[in-house]
């Protein structure tokens, strides 16, 4: 892991039908993944059915508000991405 990790790990959050999410898309958010009441960028979530979503809660992520990973170290091989997901070192 990098020396400057936050140890911020993403949210997963089930969202379903018919709830509304304001989200934050500026990374810079004191309630991240939430968006706060001075957000520049909210992104509003309205799911048309019910899935789980994967939410940054670094705010490194170039997808705000979605996690793409780089909250971690690099892991250029896919068993290096399995190892880290299970906690195997």
């Amino acid at each position: 892991m990098p020396t400057d990790y936050p140890g911020i790990f993403p949210e997963v959050r089930l969202v379903r039908l018919g709830e509304t999410h304001h989200l934050c898309g500026c990374g810079r958010c004191v309630g991240l993944p939430d968006s706060g009441a001075n957000c520049p960028r909210v992104v509003i979530l309205r799911p048309r059915r019910e899935q789980r979503v994967l939410l940054c809660r670094c705010g490194r992520s170039a997808e705000l508000p979605y996690c793409d990973g780089r909250h971690g170290a690099p892991a250029p091989r896919l068993a290096d991405k399995w190892r880290r997901f299970f906690g195997a070192e």
